[in-house]
């Protein structure tokens, strides 16, 4: 099919927001821990750029959307991108380049497995960190990935996933979850050791975050019109609208409002958001905001402080609650009035979506949790996953990195 230069240009500027996202999320993370391991974020969130773009260039983008006879995994025609074609468009996105639309989807791939870094963070070996993104992204993201977006069997059965939801958010959250349950509690842990060391930088990185989010939604649409114009807007409020939520509820608890709480709200949204952005309306994309941003608060409270499950920087509820719901209302409100490709809802007589919708978000819970701990254990039988208790003391950036973050006189041991 002809190539459209304007959507060709919409999706390379989309990519390169996405690509920004990647740093955005070490500068966020990094912010919010303690400075003795704030390098060892920053080191895993660009080496896995680097680490998890190759992979894709080998075997990612192949196995996740080359055809596959049962709708399982994709084949190998399209590896080290041999036969993706330049000049000429792939079904997945007939306006653009194939190779476009590839190296697109690689940012995807690259983000997924780095939000679990938020779960670990100040615990895991560098070793075990390489390893373990590598696994994860071949065993879970791309089969789930095939199976929803590859044209594989949940996307048969009718599983809907604008952006990412079921297939990014989902899967980490949840692997998330896994990951601190795995690993157990950072030492001394409680209050003292979840003071942010430099909330400056996280607010940085949010809205470097909430910008590239844009690419990650709107430049889902593939093109430049109508839909990426109401995944913007349903982006947009969504974010918005959770983190009025989160400053009114930390307003309420604190008595004061708390910028770590308007940030961390503002990305649960761009996460609900996230799988029904092309899908809902806007006046849908508010209300979700505001359930989305009630779930994730409440969600921490749940997990960390009523449970003890030390997920660092409470990915599993941020990313992984804000997702499932997410994924959900597309079975409630999603309209084919705003997507006509995409399907109606409960809300507009098709109440059987939300069953179809339920059954992506359990399958890629599953996935994400199960095979989490598969990967995480036979690391630590082989190789071992966590640092020395003596290391986690000093901090990682030393230990596993032989580099600081400050100086002295900045007070390394924060």
């Amino acid at each position: 099919m002809a190539i459209n230069p304007g959507d060709t240009s919409w999706v390379l500027m989309s990519t390169g927001l996405v690509l920004l996202m990647v740093p955005a999320l070490g500068f966020f993370e990094a912010g919010l821990i303690r400075s003795k391991n704030s390098l060892s974020t920053l080191m895993q969130t660009f080496s896995g750029l680097i680490i998890l773009s190759i992979l894709w260039f080998i075997i990612g983008f192949t196995l996740v959307y080359a055809p596959s006879p049962w709708g399982i995994i994709g084949g190998l025609k399209w590896a080290f991108y041999y036969g993706v074609p330049l000049n000429t468009s792939l079904d997945y996105a007939p306006n653009i380049p194939g190779v476009t639309f590839a190296t697109y989807q690689m940012m995807f791939a690259v983000i997924t497995p780095l939000l679990i870094t938020g779960a670990f963070a100040g615990r895991l070996k560098w070793d075990a960190f390489f390893v373990f993104i590598i696994a994860w992204s071949i065993f879970i993201y791309y089969p789930l990935a095939h199976w929803v977006w590859g044209k594989g069997w949940l996307a048969q059965l009718g599983v809907y996933d604008f952006a990412g939801g079921i297939v990014i958010h989902t899967s980490a959250g949840m692997g998330s979850l896994a990951a601190a349950l795995v690993l157990g509690r950072r030492k001394h842990f409680g209050p003292d050791i979840m003071v942010p060391h430099n909330i400056p930088l996280a607010v940085i990185g949010a809205a470097m975050l909430w910008f590239g989010w844009f690419g990650f939604n709107a430049g889902s649409a593939l093109s430049s019109g109508p839909l990426a114009a109401n995944a913007l807007i349903t982006s947009q409020i969504a974010s918005a609208t959770a983190g009025m939520v989160w400053l009114l509820l930390s307003w309420k608890k604190s008595k004061k409002p708390s910028v770590t709480g308007v940030i961390t709200g503002a990305i649960a949204g761009l996460a609900g958001v996230t799988p029904a952005a092309g899908f809902i309306s806007s006046q849908s994309a508010f209300f979700l905001g505001i359930i989305v941003g009630f779930a994730s608060y409440y969600g921490i409270l749940l997990i960390k402080q009523r449970l003890k499950i030390d997920d660092a920087l409470d990915v599993s509820s941020v990313h992984g609650i804000s997702g499932i719901i997410g994924s959900l209302a597309i079975g409630i409100v999603a309209s084919s009035i705003i997507n006509p490709s995409g399907p109606n809802g409960l809300a507009y007589g098709n109440a059987a979506q939300l069953g179809i919708q339920a059954l992506g978000v359990v399958i890629a819970a599953v996935l994400g949790f199960g095979g989490t701990i598969v990967i995480m254990k036979v690391i630590n039988a082989v190789i071992g996953l966590r640092v020395k208790p003596e290391e986690e003391e000093i901090g990682l950036d030393s230990t596993q990195h032989g580099e600081r973050a400050y100086g002295d006189e900045w007070g390394v041991s924060v």
